[in-house]
Formats: C-alpha cells, structure tokens, sequence
C-alpha cells in the first residue's frame, strides 16, 4: 500500500480516460463496482464519484516489461465495493466499445495492483436503479451516496454553490454570517429550542432564518450582505421541508423591489447557464420575469406558486351564483343567501364557488372510472366531493346531476365565464374558501400529470419562473379572530394602503414577492419597514402592544431607530433549487444526510434519549406523553 499513494500517485479519476490517452501508463484509484473472471482474465468495473473504468487482469499482460501474474492473482481475490489502487496501461477495445460508458472506448491492462480496504457484502447493490426502499438507504446513506444519481445530484448542489459564490462576489456583495443560536421570536415558523447549562430554565432558539440579523447588517452600513447559511424549523414534514435546510440570503440597502428582482435574476441566468448550460435569454429575451399578482395568482390557480408549464385556470363564478341567487343549485343557493342576507363580512373569509374547464382534447382521455377516481382525490383533502359536467354541442351540461336543477340562465353564465365549449369538462367546488382553493389547486396540478401535461417529477424540459407580487400584508386568523401578518411584521405596505391599516387591513396590499418555477416557490422576500411611525401602526393593526413589541423584537426595533437605510432582501431555498436543477423526486436526494418524513436520522439514530445526568445539567426535566 506505501507503494501506492507514497510513490504512485493517483493520474487520472474514473471517468476522464478516452481514446486520445491510448497507450498511457495511468494510476487509478477507487471501488469495485463488479468483478467478473472469466477464466484466463478478471474483468473489474473500477468506480470513483466520476465514473466507471474498464480493467483487466490478464496474467499474459506484456506491457511496461512487467509482470502482470502476481496482480493477476491478487485480483481473483477481488469482491464488490472493496476499495483498490491500480496501474496499468491505456488500451483501446476495439470493436467491444460500451456506449454507455464516458471511458467505454478504452480499458486498462493491469499490471499492479493493491487493496486498501476490504468490504463486506453491502446490505444493497451500488447501482444507478436499485428497488430498495427509502428506509433502508437512508440507514446506510453513505452506501447510498456512491450511487451516481446521488453523486450527480450534489455535484450540482456544489456548481450552484460556487456559481452563486462569484455572481454576488462580482456585484458588490459580502459574505458574512449570522448566529444559529439566538432568541427566541414569535411568528413564522416553530422553532427548536436548545437549554442553555448556564443560564438556568432560558433557551436559545435555533434559528429559523437569519432575518434579523441581516436587517442589522445593513443597519450597520454593509449595505450588500449574501450568505449560504443552514436554517432550522420544527415542521411537520413534506417533499420538498426539511427540519434543517439550506438557504441562499441576499439583503440590499437603497432598493426597491424591481432593484432585488434584476439582481436576483441574474443569479438565476446565471445558474442556469454554468450549471445546465441552459441559456434563458431563449425563453426570456428582456433577462426579465413575468409577474403576477397575488390575487390573480389564487383568483386563476388557488395558490401563490402556480405550475405555469400547462394552462386549465380556474374560474371564479362566486359573483355568478349570487347574482343567480344560486341558479336552482341547493348548494349554491345556501351560499348566495348567506352573502345577500348580510351574514358574511366582506372583509373576513367567506364561501366561494369554482370552476375548472378540462378542454375537449384532454377530457376525452378521462375514462368514467377515473373520473370516479378524481372524486375520491379530492375527498382525500378533506372535500365532500366533486361536481362535475360535461358540454353536448347546444351548450346544455350532461352526466351531471347538476344538469336537473340548474337554471338555463347560470349554465349559460357559467359556459361563457369558463369558456365552456361541446365536449369539454367542469369540474367545481364550493364551500369554504381555504378549502375551495387547496382542493382545486391540487387537483389541476393532479390532473396535468395524469393527463402527461407534466412529468411526474422533474422539469420536463420547461422552465416557467414568475414572480408572485402584491399579496396582503395581514390574513385574518379565523381561531383567534385577529390578524396576523402573512409573512413577518417587518415587511412594508404599499403606500397608498398605509391609511387602511385601522379600518380595513385585509386591503392592505405590500412588498412582499415570491420566486416561483414550475410550482414550486424557490424563494420569496419583502422590501422592508424602516420608517418607525408606519411600523407602530403595523403593529397596532397587529394587535401588539408597545411593551409586547419591545419583548419581541426590542434589540431590531432599538437599531431602527440609528438611521437604518431603506432595505429588502429575499431568500433561495437552495435545497428546491437543487431538486429542481437535478430533476430530483424529493429534497432527500439532494441533502447528503437528510431526516425521514418523521423528523429522524436512521443512519445515526437521532434523536435520541438524553441520560438523567445531561439533563440535569441543562435543568431540563422529560414529561412522558400519556399512553394511548
């Protein structure tokens, strides 16, 4: 082994060698991928993170004048994933070329060879496609990470990290860190709370973003702050939510939103340029992304991160069916009633109606039985059901039952709303307007993939970025009857929305934006409040008092006060991006060591029990959940 790496050094990694270097003497390290003999000769897959190479052990070998038994032997002893070093020579195969290798035009003819390591047998094959389930891979996450899929994953987490490192470098930007361990504020997301040993029953909270500190960086004059920096929330999980993840933090001083917009996409044309090779001027020829309000945005997709890539909007007919007082529809009726008797307050969250027209061409695809099917989808999400209609060429609706009451005077006005024409399907829901916009937005998204007008995972080939702008700054909280702010109590309302604050805060519209590709929101930000008189009337109209806000946010609202600039900032999940850049199915895959759906590590066995000692020391006591 001193032979190898004190004398030998490695020349080449596993998938650079090509027919040009035919006839070179080469020094290669890395894992057995496969091991066939076939008597007389021993083939070898050799694997390292940059591919496969041929080698053969042939004790008949006549090159470099050496001989080639003893490494010959040695390699009849060879099993897979044992981790060797071996010389040889260059060699082309001729006419038994592997297309599906880089290097499948050449093969090394061994002459030395040396084991580092033995390995046992592993619990599953290091292949490209393996049926083993997620569980048992994450158990061995560092078995599963010599897949090339995965290495090819984090190698494009890597260019991205880079890339993203040079682009803000160039434009004035510093890199600078924030703590992880800070205190506690309300809002936004859980956090995880760490005991502190020395300082008896206090908690530092792990945080959650590094929000409040950049705003302190340009406080402090820095003016142009970015950082890649870990962020930690105590959700429940998802596929595309980590309890710790990765963030790309951008803060500027002296910008509005269009300034953050233009410098945030030029990182991504950037990205997708040096990391794909993907040149977005093609689809973007201004170097500009479309933007959408946050109304139209849930008004037409029923959420705020719409997957552009196919059409099917939906239609909001709410107007309709109270104008029609409920067009002979029992449901509707119910609805239109509570708005015309007075019982709903405009300004709070009320009941609408929608409706989604599947054209003609797509909805000939759908079967009865799957239709079927796409009723006990939407009932899987809490809905009680799902109308629907299909148009005969006079316009009437048909395999409907609400084709027996409806009026001609609704149909129609419905038809020319969605644009409704013969054979085309409807499909509706009414009720609760959260519920009504979740159900409908996740059964469009449903039915493109079913109907191929989307993959069902990855891009597809189509990049539809949009910028998601304009959304209110508060939402009314329905179980504490109060209004709470949609994204932090920092972040600015529009001007000309300042004095509705008091009388009418669900109008009250603010710069707030989110990044948005392919359905998924990459990123989102505020310009922020700087101006004290205009953050005390936020906080009123959130209903914290002045002494409720120093507690919270005193060291934030204290720095405001020395002549903080006008400032905005955003932040990329870079974990999405990553998925989205690699055509991945999950966050998992492009987290080295990422947790399970239940928040654990199986690989390390974490979280785990913490003995009576440690606690002590924290002053922390455990209170065992009752038993069910």
């Amino acid at each position: 082994m001193a032979r190898f790496i004190d004398e030998l050094k490695r020349t080449h990694r596993n998938g650079d060698l090509r027919a040009a270097d035919e006839g070179k003497e080469v020094i290669l390290f890395g894992w057995v991928a496969s091991y066939r003999d076939h008597g007389g000769c021993v083939f070898v897959d050799l694997r390292d993170r940059d591919g496969i190479t041929q080698l053969v052990f042939d004790p008949d070998t006549k090159d470099f004048g050496d001989s080639p038994k003893e490494a010959y032997v040695a390699a009849q002893a060879l099993r897979s994933e044992w981790v060797i070093g071996v010389r040889g020579k260059v060699v082309s195969r001729g006419g038994n070329k592997n297309p599906k290798l880089a290097t499948g035009e050449i093969e090394i003819h061994a002459v030395e060879l040396t084991i580092f390591n033995k390995a046992e047998t592993p619990p599953f094959e290091i292949q490209d496609s393996i049926d083993t389930g997620e569980e048992k891979r994450l158990q061995y996450r560092y078995l599963d990470l010599r897949r090339a899929p995965l290495q090819r994953t984090l190698r494009v987490r890597h260019r991205i990290n880079q890339v993203t490192r040079r682009y803000f470098d160039e434009n004035g930007f510093l890199e600078l860190e924030t703590p992880v361990m800070v205190k506690y504020t309300p809002g936004g997301a859980r956090n995880f709370l760490v005991p502190s040993r020395m300082n008896s029953g206090k908690f530092f909270a792990l945080a959650e973003s590094p929000q409040l500190f950049k705003q302190l960086y340009m406080v402090a004059g820095f003016d142009r702050y970015f950082q890649i920096v870990k962020c930690f929330r105590d959700e429940d999980l998802r596929l595309d939510r980590q309890p710790e993840f990765t963030q790309i933090d951008v803060e500027m001083s002296f910008v509005n939103q269009d300034d953050v917009f233009r410098i945030m996409e030029g990182l991504i044309f950037k990205v997708w340029k040096d990391v794909l090779g993907v040149d977005l001027n093609t689809l973007y020829p201004t170097g500009r992304f479309p933007q959408m309000p946050f109304e139209e945005s849930m008004g037409h997709y029923g959420n705020d991160k719409p997957d552009l890539r196919f059409a099917m909007p939906h239609t909001d007919i709410t107007s309709l069916v109270i104008e029609q007082k409920g067009g002979g529809i029992p449901f509707f009726a119910d609805i239109a009633e509570k708005f015309t008797s007075g019982k709903y307050r405009r300004d709070l969250p009320a009941e609408i109606v929608k409706a989604m027209r599947v054209p003609q061409e797509f909805a000939q695809k759908l079967s009865r039985a799957e239709l079927d099917k796409l009723e006990d989808f939407v009932k899987g999400m809490g809905a009680k059901g799902l109308a629907r209609a299909k148009i005969d060429k006079e316009g009437a609706w048909t395999q409907s039952p609400l084709a027996k009451t409806i009026t001609k005077e609704l149909r129609d006005a419905i038809n020319a709303a969605t644009g409704a024409q013969e054979g085309d399907l409807l499909f509706f829901q009414f009720g609760k307007e959260s519920q009504v916009q979740t159900v409908m937005a996740n059964l469009r998204v449903h039915l493109a993939k079913k109907l191929t007008l989307i993959p069902e995972s990855g891009h597809g080939g189509k990049w539809n970025f949009l910028w998601v702008v304009n959304p209110p700054l508060l939402e009314y909280d329905e179980d504490k009857k109060t209004w709470a702010a949609a994204h932090h109590a920092f972040t600015r309302p529009h001007d000309e929305c300042v004095e509705l604050l008091d009388p009418d805060p669900g109008k009250v519209l603010c710069y707030r934006y989110d990044l948005v590709l392919n359905g998924f929101e990459i990123g989102g930000g505020s310009i922020r409040l700087h101006d004290p008189e205009v953050q005390a009337k936020v906080f009123r109209a959130l209903g914290i008092k002045d002494e409720d806000a120093r507690q919270k946010f005193g060291f934030l609202l204290d720095a405001l006060k020395f002549g903080a600039p006008p400032h905005g900032g955003i932040a990329i999940g870079m974990d999405r991006l990553a998925m989205l850049l690699s055509g991945s199915e999950s966050l998992r895959d492009v987290i080295p060591f990422p947790k399970t759906q239940k928040g654990t590590d199986l690989m390390t066995d974490a979280p785990s029990h913490a003995s009576a000692e440690q606690l002590a020391e924290v002053h922390v006591r455990v209170i065992e959940p009752p038993k069910a």
